[in-house]
């Protein structure tokens, strides 16, 4: 619809999250910056008569998003309640997260005006929508303690010319639970009026703790690094899911470099442990009996 008259435009932004791999860093407890700004956006339209243009908060389906930016118009005998809403929300959020989101910052710039906005009743099912739809962490492994089984994130949303898009990455390493969390996300989603689709799933590797390639590969790491190697699991996509979903009884074993932040401008890899990486594989592979 067209925007209101006697209004002033501004970008709201959520930025300084730390964001990270939406696997491995889900379990961190770090601050989803899309459901940060539609916490926001539902006390401005609801309080202000703020009236959103576009949304565009997230950039990668499998990280944490990082930054979250809205066009918003305010009415002009709002922009002091409007300011006074946002330093509360940015007192109160900064509180909930300061030993986790140190750097994290609420910023308002002055903006041109959109000719359209959103009408109230879109918006306002947008923001339930984003309220109601999980995030984070939905359940720890039974096996392994400290493992996420099950998790989604919420990785980008936008909204712009007319259709908004929300994309979550569900995982899980058992298949009934991720289909479980499917259910219950499409049930939020056909309660808002909206359409769901889910696409691009792939199997669940559950963790073995008997296997018999992770037993040789023990006895193997002892023998070249005289110390008992640390067994971990992560939560994350890995190739082996979609190997084990073709042939259910390969045995499977996964190990690499150390990486640091992945899916993050910090991304990094230890350079030195990209050869203990190649030693271990030479050795292992001469202790793999033939057949």
């Amino acid at each position: 619809q067209a925007r209101s008259a006697d209004v002033t435009a501004f970008e709201l932004a959520i930025k300084g999250l730390n964001g990270g791999h939406s696997g491995m860093d889900i379990i961190l407890g770090r601050a989803n910056a899309n459901k940060l700004l539609f916490r926001l956006l539902k006390v401005l339209v609801k309080k202000c008569g703020v009236e959103v243009a576009t949304i565009n908060g997230g950039s990668l389906r499998n990280a944490i998003p990082r930054e979250a930016f809205a066009l918003i118009t305010v009415p002009s005998t709002k922009l002091s309640s409007m300011e006074k809403h946002i330093q509360a929300f940015f007192a109160e959020t900064k509180a909930e997260l300061a030993l986790v989101e140190p750097e994290y910052k609420v910023n308002t710039t002055s903006a041109k005006l959109p000719k359209e906005v959103m009408t109230k009743s879109s918006i306002t099912k947008l923001i339930n929508l984003i309220y109601g739809l999980p995030n984070g962490v939905i359940r720890m492994s039974d096996s392994i303690h400290g493992l996420v089984e099950t998790s989604t994130n919420m990785a980008i949303v936008k909204a712009d010319k007319g259709v908004a898009e929300i994309s979550c990455l569900l995982r899980s390493s058992v298949d009934s639970a991720k289909a479980d969390l499917v259910e219950a996300m499409d049930s939020v989603i056909r309660l808002a009026g909206a359409k769901g689709e889910f696409t691009g799933g792939y199997p669940g590797w559950k963790p073995n703790p008997s296997s018999p390639i992770l037993k040789t590969m023990q006895a193997t790491y002892k023998t070249l690094y005289k110390t008992t190697p640390k067994i971990t699991a992560i939560h994350a996509g890995l190739e082996c899911g979609l190997l084990g979903g073709v042939y259910p009884n390969l045995d499977m074993i996964s190990f690499g470099p150390t990486i640091s932040s992945p899916h993050s401008p910090d991304e990094k890899v230890n350079i030195a442990s990209v050869q203990k990486f190649w030693d271990f594989l030479v050795a292992t592979l001469a202790a793999v009996p033939k057949k």
